[in-house]
């Protein structure tokens, strides 16, 4: 029989040999790629009662607005007002909300503490608060909608099958990120706003020739926009893969007789940007919120007291805004700090060296332990604030300063790289899993 032709990595260069050494791994890429076609098809289901030429007018009219950053990350749902419009949003918001509450209710702390039992619980009460923040935001955008004449009929012949439609595409977006983390490759909800984030790329590109073309935006400068991107894209790379290694070693262990050990040495990899792309998005979906209601809610031919005070909100909130550009960057480095402090414990781990045997040189286990760890996760987690801020707020500031006529996004930048990079990082895993496993086949018989 013919020895299958294999790479340097032990990879098949056969796609069907490679189809059939990793058939778990391309059901799972199958799976991915099926669950984003839907929700891409999904996307284009409107809502019931629209009237798509108002509709169309009014995003024209509001271009470059923070309308069009929320359809960004709705994948241009949000325009065509599709059963999908409130995206992922609700589902984000709802974790944030359960996740510092957890942070604050001894109750919920304890769930974290129960394992497999516990994520459930918190789960079931992240779905629930999902499912109450998609009503009240379908609820004001439908109000917004009847209030600009956007709507083909009011009431409730509108609000019930509007409002259905909106939140049953919301918790179907839920249910879809879920099932692409359990049996397709990576992060679902990061898969989901990736997805929306590269189907808007297509009409950026071609918007950009077109201005180039007629002569609304000069060729050298979008020339330097790019070189900035590729140079932004690889400092995100570098930054995401950086470490600080603190050193750590193992007591001298004796095992069975007299032997006697060498002392092991080991590392602790601390990353610089410990929380990842959440800070981001939490940033991006506490803000878009009320400024996204005020801009539905607070347009009207006569507006109200409250619709004036919307309308206020909805321009200072806006992109590119002094107060916006204040409090994006303020809640980025809190969330850095909050998510750090969920997902990293000193006091955990200083206990779990301590029990283990380890230690770090030079520093005494237990509450020194503790001090030191502390001491260097709030210098790395302000080195990433800072970076995490400069990589949002850089291209909002170049967008106003220099006049550029299509939105640039920082955010979505700093998302599609991060998830590409997690994205080949779990491919990786999964072939070394099946390598290893291979391996393991091949020594048991001559072992045995």
């Amino acid at each position: 029989m013919a020895k299958q032709s294999m790479s340097s990595s032990g990879i098949p260069l056969n796609p069907i040999a490679f189809i059939r050494k990793y058939d778990e791994l391309w059901s799972r890429l199958l799976f991915l790629i099926g669950a984003l076609i839907v929700y891409r098809l999904g996307s284009h289901i409107p809502v019931p009662g629209i009237n798509p030429v108002n509709l169309a007018e009014l995003f024209s009219r509001n271009e470059n607005t923070i309308l069009s950053m929320f359809n960004m990350f709705s994948g241009g749902a949000l325009e065509r007002m599709s059963i999908m419009a409130l995206g992922i949003m609700p589902y984000i918001s709802a974790s944030i909300i359960v996740q510092m509450m957890s942070a604050v209710l001894p109750s919920l702390e304890a769930l974290k503490k129960e394992g497999e039992a516990g994520r459930r619980k918190i789960n079931k009460y992240t779905r629930q608060g999902t499912l109450a923040l998609a009503l009240v935001q379908s609820f004001g955008m439908c109000a917004g909608l009847i209030s600009q004449n956007l709507t083909l009929s009011s009431g409730l012949t509108f609000y019930i099958p509007a409002v259905t439609s909106l939140v049953a595409g919301a918790m179907f977006l839920m249910w879809l990120g879920e099932q692409i983390t359990e049996r397709g490759v990576g992060n679902g909800i990061s898969m989901l706003i990736f997805a929306s984030i590269v189907a808007g790329t297509p009409g950026i590109i071609s918007q950009s020739i077109e201005q180039v073309n007629q002569g609304q935006l000069n060729l050298i400068v979008l020339f330097i926009f790019v070189v900035l991107g590729v140079a932004v894209t690889a400092g995100i790379v570098y930054i995401e893969r950086a470490q600080r290694r603190v050193p750590v070693n193992y007591a001298q262990k004796q095992q069975q007789g007299r032997k006697i050990y060498a002392q092991q040495q080991s590392h602790l990899p601390l990353k610089i940007n410990m929380a990842g792309v959440i800070p981001a998005i939490f940033a991006s979906s506490l803000l878009l919120f009320p400024a996204s209601l005020g801009q539905w809610v607070g347009q009207s031919n006569d507006p109200t007291m409250i619709q004036k005070i919307l309308q206020n909100m909805a321009l200072v909130l806006s992109p590119g805004q002094p107060l916006y550009l204040i409090l994006f960057g303020a809640m980025i480095i809190f969330f850095c700090y909050f998510y750090t402090a969920l997902v990293f414990s000193p006091r955990e781990v200083a206990e779990n060296l301590k029990r283990s045997g380890a230690y770090i040189p030079g520093i005494r286990p237990g509450q020194q332990t503790q001090r030191y760890l502390d001491h260097v996760l709030n210098r790395l987690t302000f080195i990433g604030a800072i970076y995490m801020t400069v990589i949002c707020l850089m291209p909002m500031i170049i967008q106003s300063s220099f006049g550029v006529p299509f939105h640039l996004g920082g955010t979505s930048l700093l998302i599609m790289v991060v998830v590409v990079m997690d994205f080949i990082s779990q491919i990786q895993a999964h072939l070394m899993t099946h390598q290893y496993h291979d391996q393991t086949l091949i020594q048991s018989p001559s072992q045995s």
